[in-house]
């Protein structure tokens, strides 16, 4: 009866030991700062059709590039002591209006470059951070949202206080859209009229289940379950909390959701459900034939419309 109490309480140990390293190696390739990882892709011809020329867009991004040096580094210290940085640019015709933009997973600020001429055209300046974890900013790990809400309530307040910036629009892309969805939730002041999320998925916990599912063709329990708490001791936040989806029931501020319906990194019924939770004014656009964050190129035209259009309607 001992012996086979031992083998059963060896097997179990083992067993746990298997799964704390499987843990820590979702850890790494998921949370941890620096590390290339492989993502869900899509297909060719997905990709094919964004990468199409597109004249507007091109001229948007020839326009960063001639006008990149004109952009300051402004710094804040996060609440945990973290400092994170951003490249402003104060438009010299701005008319009291700013945009925060949001960028994607392992990115940086540049990765926003594509919208910058369209806002400086529209009067506003632009300010353009690299999220804890990414570009210039410090930090260990990646927030995917979480803990950045806070840093953006942050840069909030810097450009009320420094710049006296009378309205506000906050505007991200995938791990960026899913950052403006959790700050929507927090309370901002009255400045911020209105939040843009493209591509941005339903929480944390349910995108990397999805990851590990097509990825990795295994289920979500345990492995996610010793993942999140892995990340809780390591990074002080878990997967569970980290969610879109009960943030934007707290919203208060006119909403935006973009999201292309050949989108399989972040599946498309992800807008549909944070679109149907979410408080206040909200519009929800499906983009034809666009890929994941690729509905700016794959309808450059159609997208600026319809943000004149919700920049024009929140600031009524």
């Amino acid at each position: 009866m001992k012996k086979m109490i031992l083998i059963s309480l060896s097997i179990l140990l083992v067993l746990l030991i298997i799964l704390v390293g499987a843990g820590n190696y979702f850890y790494s390739e998921s949370v941890k700062r620096g590390v290339q990882v492989e993502l869900h892709s899509e297909p060719e011809s997905v990709n094919a059709i964004a990468e199409q020329s597109n004249q507007l867009l091109d001229e948007s991004l020839e326009w960063y590039e001639q006008n990149k040096n004109k952009f300051e580094t402004v710094e804040q210290t996060s609440y945990d002591g973290l400092i994170l940085k951003a490249q402003f640019l104060n438009n010299e015709n701005g008319n009291g209006n700013a945009v925060i933009l949001a960028h994607g997973y392992r990115g940086d600020h540049k990765h926003m470059s594509e919208f910058v001429k369209f806002y400086v055209d529209q009067g506003f300046d632009v300010l353009m951070p690299d999220a804890r974890g990414h570009g210039q900013s410090e930090g260990d790990y990646i927030g995917y949202g979480w803990h950045d809400r806070i840093d953006y309530q942050g840069w909030i307040n810097k450009l009320i206080k420094e710049q006296d910036t009378e309205n506000i629009f906050l505007h991200g892309i995938s791990m960026g859209a899913g950052l403006v969805l959790m700050t929507s939730g927090e309370e901002l002041p009255e400045q911020v009229k209105g939040i843009i999320a493209d591509s941005g998925y339903s929480s944390v916990e349910d995108e990397l289940n999805y990851q590990l599912k097509n990825l990795y063709h295994l289920p979500s329990f345990p492995l996610m379950n010793i993942t999140s708490l892995i990340t809780k001791v390591r990074a002080g936040y878990t997967f569970e909390e980290a969610s879109a989806i009960e943030q934007v029931k707290k919203n208060t501020r006119p909403l935006f959701l973009i999201h292309g319906d050949a989108d399989e990194l972040v599946p498309t019924y992800m807008a549909n459900e944070i679109y149907d939770v979410a408080n206040g004014d909200k519009q929800l656009w499906i983009v034809p034939k666009a890929g994941h964050t690729k509905s700016y190129s794959v309808a450059t035209e159609e997208y600026q419309k319809r943000l004149t259009d919700f920049i024009e309607s929140s600031l009524k």
